[in-house]
């Protein structure tokens, strides 16, 4: 079973915590066993307080995170709040020992303060990325990103973003069929592409009117995604130059369009490789790469692994084993 261990203690969030419960707390492999060993590890086993009248009972000890595959510290009430010491030695514990270790929100203020960011990449709430900058000078903090990684570290945005983190590091770990699957009980996306800066201000009403404008022509690209969709096939749907479309798309969706079309095409390819024996040319048409070569090519830079490995790791077809997860190229 793949181990996370949820990090615990006075000052973390209900509604984080209840993302990280919702995506790893319930999952089932192919075959119906449990796939995920979630624990709620603290320095205390008393019952953690939480904002709103709830409560958090701990059923593990520091000590199990040297177990775990997976550490997620959840987002804080107030980043500045000094963190008990013993959840810091842990979670340097666990990232000198190679476990990933992923921050919601907030929760980056956490890692900072352990020194984990150090020199490197981060993310947080966009209303508090500035206050990270302050108080942490030596963290690289990423103005608008949903999420990041760096050198097994993740960070995520504020809120929803969280859920993105979570479900792309399920998708990481155990393939894209599980993370769409989860998303769908959550109802919620199983990926956004963008940054979260197209959240920091508020839509004028035309801007609402164009996003519902590129909306339907991004479901109209979905459906066909076998095609060599270009940019100025889907500007003409919407009725607009290429230039004007781009830069609408860009403002609406945080993304291009040629890399959100590549995004697409790669998940469409995830999903064939793992449901299907359909052979590698068969799978790059219909995901709209045109050949095997260049659907390789792709693989690579998004996913650091090939379609063949990526099946050999995720794929359920009829006639393969079921995949449960765990140690897997994608989980390294």
């Amino acid at each position: 079973m793949y181990r996370v261990a949820l990090l615990a203690f006075p000052g973390v969030r209900a509604f984080d915590i209840a993302v990280i419960t919702e995506v790893w707390g319930g999952g089932r492999a192919l075959d119906g066993t449990a796939a995920f060993d979630l624990r709620r590890v603290a320095a205390d086993p008393t019952p953690i307080p939480l904002r709103g009248g709830l409560a958090l009972t701990p059923d593990r000890t520091l000590r199990w995170i040297d177990r775990a595959d997976l550490v997620l510290v959840p987002g804080v009430e107030e980043p500045s709040a000094p963190a008990p010491p013993p959840a810091l030695d842990a979670l340097r514990r666990a990232h000198a020992a190679g476990t990933p270790v992923a921050a919601l929100c907030a929760g980056a203020f956490v890692l900072a303060a352990a020194g984990l960011l150090d020199g490197r990449r981060a993310v947080t709430h966009w209303n508090l990325a500035d206050r990270l900058s302050r108080e942490h000078p030596e963290v690289r903090v990423e103005p608008d990103a949903l999420f990041v990684e760096d050198s097994g570290i993740w960070t995520s945005a504020g809120v929803a973003a969280g859920i993105d983190l979570c479900l792309h590091l399920l998708r990481t770990t155990h393939g894209a069929e599980a993370a769409a699957h989860t998303a769908r009980s959550m109802v919620t996306a199983p990926f956004r592409t963008g940054t979260q800066a197209q959240f920091i201000r508020r839509p004028t009403p035309a801007a609402d009117r164009d996003a519902d404008a590129l909306a339907a022509v991004r479901e109209r690209a979905l459906r066909q995604l076998a095609e060599p969709l270009t940019v100025a096939d889907l500007a003409g749907w919407a009725g607009m130059s290429p230039r004007t479309f781009t830069r609408h798309f860009t403002a609406t969706t945080g993304t291009t369009p040629v890399r959100w079309l590549l995004e697409q095409r790669v998940a469409a390819a995830q999903g064939l490789l793992e449901r299907t024996d359909l052979p590698m040319p068969e799978v790059a048409r219909r995901a709209g790469f045109g050949s095997e070569v260049t659907m390789r090519q792709h693989f690579a830079s998004h996913l650091a692994v090939s379609p063949r490995d990526y099946r050999a790791a995720f794929g359920s077809a009829p006639g393969r084993p079921p995949q449960t997860g765990g140690s897997s190229p994608m989980a390294r």
